[in-house]
């Protein structure tokens, strides 16, 4: 079947069996890999994209699904005006809230997700949001300040640009 997706604003289509999953169309159609197959059972949230602004778990969507919608990875969260990461991404790098990587990509998603719903969380909150996402490595301490202060400078942000 001729599947075409609007990902990370460009449209991409490829002719596809019809089972086939959104991570892999992702990964293998779009060339997006930082998308992960983590756990092939939609356990540990490492496959997590936007779909139409919310956060999904890809491996749990068919291709053909997401026909007509907008898909964001983590590719694609950079607005492009000058910077090179979205504040969640400096956030993460900056609170040391990744080790081996392989979870961050969907944990970051999972927390721009989380933001655009509850842009001023608490931590309780976070870790609640988070709780679909497995990571092995940080113990999500680091993980969890990331998102707190990515949302304090979205906050901050917001204030200087109302004033």
């Amino acid at each position: 079947m001729k599947v075409t997706l609007a990902v990370n604003g460009s449209q991409v289509g490829a002719e596809i069996p019809d089972r086939t999953l959104l991570v892999h169309f992702l990964r293998d159609v779009a060339g997006l890999t930082a998308t992960n197959v983590g756990c092939d059972t939609s356990s540990c949230g490492a496959c997590t994209v936007l779909l139409d602004g919310k956060s999904v778990k890809s491996c749990t969507v068919l291709a053909a699904q997401a026909e007509g919608s907008q898909v964001t990875t983590v590719e694609g969260l950079s607005n492009g005006a000058g910077e090179p990461m979205h504040p969640m991404q400096r956030a993460f790098h900056a609170e040391h809230g990744l080790q081996c990587g392989f979870c961050t990509p969907g944990m970051v998603m999972a927390a721009v997700s989380l933001l655009a719903e509850n842009p001023d969380p608490t931590e309780e909150e976070v870790r609640t949001a988070l709780e679909g996402n497995i990571c092995r490595c940080t113990g999500y301490h680091n993980i969890v300040r990331a998102v707190l202060a990515a949302a304090q400078e979205q906050a901050t942000a917001a204030e200087k640009g109302a004033a």
